[in-house]
């Protein structure tokens, strides 16, 4: 009968204890990964936090570390990182001011701002605006860099090439976007380049026949048209009564000059002696186009003065709905004058 055979009891505890070292690796990668899938899958503390602000110059460590400051995360940022490694954005992120909502996970926004999503803004230019509403507009943009307060107009002319220092006139309007970190100059920059682009278009396509020397008489004249009617479809015919005393020498008598002519000393109402006063825009004292536009026109004013309504109307006086009575002669629009505007004052 043969011998049983002892296995040595060392030999038994070390292999016990190999499985033990498993086990606990095991179970410590398994909390790990459970931990890690926290991470990434919860989202952050936004509470009632509407964005955040990466500073230019901000590294990865530094935005992992404004995250946590800024009570966001508790993410380890051992996590931070692996998750963009994983993601392949380490070292692509880009700084500027992103949106936080309900439910933002880190995933997330690690994706936004390696596409650089940030907030976009929005300012618009009002139709008819002269520049001083457009300067008080952006003096009023929060989060909108101020480098224009104290400026005088000319200065601002000066930086934009606005080659006769002249800034009126040359800024179309229209809804610009821009991010936190710009300024109001650069939204005039944008401003004053669609402008001229669209000045440039009109002009070239403008009617054979026009009788006006330059773009710029162009800008003139439709900021005057953009101020005398909100009726789209009176532009071309008002632009074809200015045009028609121009060619005939006649005055444009147009009160919008006049109230601009007075800047700041006008409260609403424009009277007798106001039309009597002589300013470089009383065109009821002075021929021809004013010396610069009096607003902010827009396209559709543009396109009009390009293509004014053919006629003979040489008058035009506000019915009080907001249109206008066109008239021939001096004598249907004295009538026109007596139904519509002396009725009124009754």
């Amino acid at each position: 009968m043969m011998a049983r055979t002892r296995r040595p009891r060392g030999r038994i505890r070390w292999g016990l204890l190999v499985v033990l070292l498993l086990l606990a690796v095991a179970g410590a990668a398994g909390a790990l990964y459970v931990d890690w899938m926290r991470f990434t899958e919860t989202p952050l503390a936004v509470g009632q936090r509407e964005s955040i602000d990466i500073p230019r110059g901000t590294t990865f460590k530094g935005v992992v570390r404004q995250l946590r400051r800024e009570g966001l995360t508790r993410g380890s940022p051992a996590y931070w990182r692996l998750l963009a490694e994983d993601m392949g954005v380490a070292g692509k992120l880009h700084a500027g001011e992103y949106a936080l909502a309900p439910g933002l996970t880190p995933r997330e926004l690690l994706r936004r701002m390696a596409a650089g999503e940030v907030i976009l803004h929005r300012f618009t230019i009002v139709d008819g605006w002269s520049f001083r509403q457009l300067r008080l507009g952006l003096a009023a943009e929060a989060g909108l860099a101020q480098t224009l307060p104290g400026l005088a107009d000319g200065s601002i002319a000066e930086r934009l090439g606005i080659a006769d220092g002249r800034p009126e006139g040359w800024f179309l309007p229209e809804t610009y976007a821009w991010v936190k970190g710009e300024s109001d100059l650069d939204v005039l920059r944008r401003s004053h380049q669609a402008m001229q682009k669209a000045l440039d278009a009109a002009w070239a396509g403008r009617e054979a026949e026009l009788k006006l020397e330059s773009p710029y008489e162009a800008l003139i004249l439709a900021s005057i048209v953009e101020k005398e009617t909100a009726v789209p479809a009176e532009r071309s015919l008002i632009a074809g009564v200015f045009l028609r005393r121009l060619d005939l020498g006649m005055r444009l008598q147009t009160d919008p000059t006049v109230i601009y002519g007075m800047g700041e000393g006008f409260d609403g109402n424009i009277r007798k002696r106001n039309l009597e006063t002589d300013t470089p825009w009383n065109t009821y004292t002075r021929e021809g186009l004013p010396p610069t536009p009096i607003a902010l026109p827009g396209k559709p004013a543009l396109q009009a003065v390009m293509h004014p309504a053919s006629g003979d109307a040489l008058y035009f006086v506000a019915r009080g709905d907001g249109s206008h009575e066109f008239s021939a002669t001096l004598a249907e629009h004295n009538r026109a004058v007596a139904r519509y505007q002396l009725r009124k004052g009754r």
